[in-house]
């Protein structure tokens, strides 16, 4: 009987080994990642470039995500692989063309019995399951780096490109270094400011999943307005917004749920959740999720009891009016955003400041201006800061927030609106959020249940 078992197990394994790998999250076509890394491979003018995924967490209540770039280059989820793209070069000993290799760890089959079964190079078809040229065991990785410098007229010098931050990167270069005699190579160029620049502009693709993250992360807003009451905590209040992400499919927030009540609204990145909510607060709530990969940020700012006060209601109104105000303002492939030159007629950020600092007073009659403390946007996409060349000129494809506030510490009064939009095709905005109450009389009727 145990031998029937284990002969089943086995088999088993056997099988699942054999079966096209599984995905939890939205992928695109594969031919949209390959065509990623060519875009790549153009940029590199001769040069190599190598990618690690995320390692796995030591400690299973450690959170995994993979490598930015690495997903956006691949698709690739799973931990510990390495991907290799060689560009065109005609000055090589053996004249090379484009070619990548996706290199997968060894299994280890004592982790997998507590993290699943992994893949290696020699999955059947885990080639195709990647959408990848060629697989290879990580092994192989130096020694096809060894070959790829060997053949190259100038040895890659100044043009082998890697993550700067990576180990395993610096591990890899210096072991090169010791093959050829030498106690170390040329440090490797920054890979990810290239990848940086295909980053900025989405496909259509990326703009779906962040509608589906700005969708969820709608969903969590409303749950928000709905749980927001005098004596209810913080916490609990994150934790209605998160279980509504995780309803909606999202696999996790794309960043440490904001909930701010009273003096806590003040506090740009307040974090501690901890305080419980008063009648009279008002409350800052910035927190959205992430739909495969692709992140929301939303930011609403609710009464605890359901009702702003005359001066709530003010500053509120002030806010919201300075984010109108970057909104009419905006022209495609003109204006800027996260621009501080207060003399840039092209800056967003000076037509929500403008407005700000000309309409409303503090408690002692003077402009409201020194109480907003941040820029106004930033971009968003596979990561909800995703990279940008600061001031960046918005163009169609970009995805961006808007996120005028302000905060009176001596009032208790802090109110942050934040929105996402999408520069259309035809260069328009579209606010991806535009479904969630954002007048404030949509917000008191939303937590009134109407």
């Amino acid at each position: 009987m145990c031998r029937l078992i284990r002969f089943g197990l086995i088999a088993l394994l056997l099988t699942a080994l054999t079966l096209p790998l599984a995905h939890s999250l939205d992928k695109q076509p594969a031919g949209v990642y390959h065509a990623r890394r060519v875009a790549l491979a153009a940029k590199l003018h001769g040069g190599v470039a190598i990618l690690f995924a995320a390692q796995e967490p030591v400690l299973d209540f450690m959170p995994y995500r993979q490598d930015e770039d690495f997903y956006y280059l691949t698709g690739w989820t799973d931990p510990g692989a390495a991907l290799l793209i060689a560009s065109d070069d005609a000055q090589a000993a053996s004249p090379r063309t484009y070619g990548e290799i996706l290199f997968l760890p060894t299994r280890n089959l004592r982790l997998e019995k507590y993290s699943g079964i992994k893949p290696d190079a020699a999955t059947p078809g885990a080639a195709k399951t990647a959408g990848v040229d060629a697989v290879q065991p990580m092994a192989q990785l130096p020694v096809v780096l060894n070959r790829l410098i060997g053949e190259a007229n100038r040895g890659l010098s100044g043009n082998l490109w890697a993550q700067p931050a990576a180990p395993e990167a610096k591990a890899l270069l210096q072991f090169n270094g010791a093959t050829f005699g030498s106690s170390s190579m040329p440090p490797a160029r920054d890979v990810t400011s290239m990848i940086a620049q295909l980053r900025v502009v989405k496909d259509a693709g990326e703009i779906e999943l962040l509608r589906k993250a700005s969708d969820a992360s709608i969903a969590g807003q409303r749950a928000m307005m709905k749980a927001v009451k005098p004596g209810v905590t913080e916490r609990t209040v994150a934790g209605k917004m998160t279980a509504a992400w995780f309803e909606a499919g999202c696999e996790r927030p794309s960043y440490a749920p904001i909930v701010g009540s009273g003096i806590n609204s003040t506090i740009l990145h307040y974090g501690e959740n901890s305080r419980t909510i008063e009648d009279g607060d008002i409350v800052v709530v910035d927190a959205a999720c992430e739909y495969s990969m692709y992140a929301a940020d939303i930011t609403r700012t609710v009464p605890a009891n359901g009702r702003f006060t005359e001066r709530q209601r003010e500053i509120y109104n002030i806010v919201l009016a300075s984010q109108q105000a970057a909104i009419d303002a905006f022209v495609s492939g003109k204006s800027k955003i996260n621009d501080r030159d207060r003399k840039d007629p092209d800056s967003l950020d000076n037509a929500a400041y403008n407005y700000i600092n000309t309409h409303g007073k503090d408690l002692h009659g003077q402009p409201l201006g020194q109480y907003w403390l941040h820029g106004l946007g930033h971009i968003v996409g596979i990561n909800v800061h995703d990279p940008a060349e600061y001031p960046a000129v918005l163009k169609p494809g970009m995805v961006f927030t808007i996120e005028p506030g302000v905060y009176i510490p001596e009032e208790k009064l802090g109110v942050r609106i934040e929105c996402t939009f999408l520069v259309g095709e035809d260069g328009k905005l579209i606010d991806l959020t535009a479904a969630l109450p954002h007048t404030a009389e949509e917000v008191e009727a939303a937590m009134q249940g109407k």
